[in-house]
């Protein structure tokens, strides 16, 4: 900018050092940052510094972090809460709990007020180490500072209850959201519904779709998929069947992993291949191309029940898809393999979660 004769202003600064901060080019940053100071003549502020100590903690360096911060104070530059935050949440992500406590305490002295941010520092650090106890007291801490914890920290514990076995306490937690105005999201709910799942409890998982209903929080495709897994697995398929066409309602519209779930589930049982077969071909009217292990199996399985007329008719419903991709898996049905381009469970970003609801 220099050569070109435009001076450059602080928030030019602040920009280039965040975009490499936001990439974890922090050296870079650092590095720029130092230059920039002797070479264009820019004061820095404290938000820039805070972009900084922000990047450290990204990349988990107390040490660089506290440089940083240091050097605000050498140079009486105002240290504010954002700063203070961006250094709790690196000496947090370094593992020094116990010197983030102190630098909380330090702040008072300033006169500073930690907000709830600062706090939740703390519990996500906690809840990342599986340490509910510690967590519920800084939450309670929180409380008697009139502080609420916004939705992702709330989530974050509740994630955590539910790997630790203790899923009552997380619907009390789901019950003190709600009653201190904190919307729960999916991402809540879903916390919720991979304990149910995982534990086969049924009437717990759809009575929790029907409370999302009521707080007006839609199911997402992990929700629904999750749902559907368990019912499949233990042979619930007529509860699956409502939970589907309830889809619709709930303006959800099915993906390649939904689908995915009903067809490898039904797909097993003699006496639902029919069905299975339904809903591939619901799946290639909507245009949307399966896994090739989805149309493996179906074809393997309708060979080995002697129907192969039936395989014919898929193969001629997707030789007649308006999807190109579908149109080329054609071959896969009819028992070739396609040199190039084989769409499997395990290229699909679309659901990398596959593995976990098939």
């Amino acid at each position: 900018m220099v050569e070109f004769g435009i001076k450059p202003e602080i928030d030019d600064l602040d920009q280039l050092l965040h975009s490499l901060c936001d990439r974890k080019h922090v050296n870079k940053a650092q590095e720029f940052f130092d230059k920039a100071k002797l070479g264009i003549g820019i004061a820095p502020s404290a938000k820039t510094y805070s972009i900084l100590v922000r990047g450290w903690a990204k990349i988990r360096d107390a040490s660089g972090a506290r440089k940083v911060f240091d050097e605000m104070l050498e140079r009486n530059c105002l240290v504010d809460l954002l700063a203070y935050n961006a250094l709790l949440d690196a000496l947090c992500k370094s593992g020094d709990v116990d010197g983030a406590y102190k630098m909380l305490q330090e702040m008072g002295k300033v006169g500073l007020k930690p907000d709830a941010y600062s706090y939740a520092i703390f519990i996500h650090t906690y809840c990342d180490a599986g340490d509910v106890h510690s967590a519920y007291k800084v939450l309670d801490r929180m409380k008697r500072y009139d502080l609420v914890p916004n939705v992702y920290t709330y989530n974050h514990i509740i994630k955590t209850l539910c790997k630790n076995e203790k899923v009552d306490d997380a619907y009390l937690l789901l019950d003190e959201m709600i009653q201190l105005g904190v919307n729960p999201d999916t991402w809540t709910y879903n916390s919720i519904m991979a304990y149910h799942c995982d534990h086969c409890e049924v009437n717990r998982a759809t009575k929790l779709i029907l409370r999302m209903d009521r707080t007006k929080c839609l199911p997402d495709r992990h929700t629904y998929n999750m749902v559907l897994k368990l019912l499949i697995r233990i042979g619930r398929f007529d509860r699956a069947t409502e939970i589907w066409e309830g889809m619709s309602e709930r303006k959800f519209y099915p993906t390649v992993a939904t689908y995915t779930v009903m067809i490898h589930g039904l797909v097993r049982k003699k006496d639902k291949l029919e069905e299975a077969c339904k809903y591939f071909e619901m799946m290639i009217d909507d245009g949307i191309p399966p896994y090739s292990t989805t149309v493996e199996m179906l074809r393997n399985r309708l060979v080995g029940w002697g129907q192969m007329d039936v395989v014919d008719v898929l193969a001629g419903k997707m030789e007649r898809s308006s999807s190109c991709s579908v149109r080329e898996m054609t071959i896969e049905m009819r028992g070739k393999r396609r040199r190039v381009g084989r769409r499997s469970a395990d290229s699909e970003d679309d659901d990398s979660e596959l593995e976990r609801v098939v």
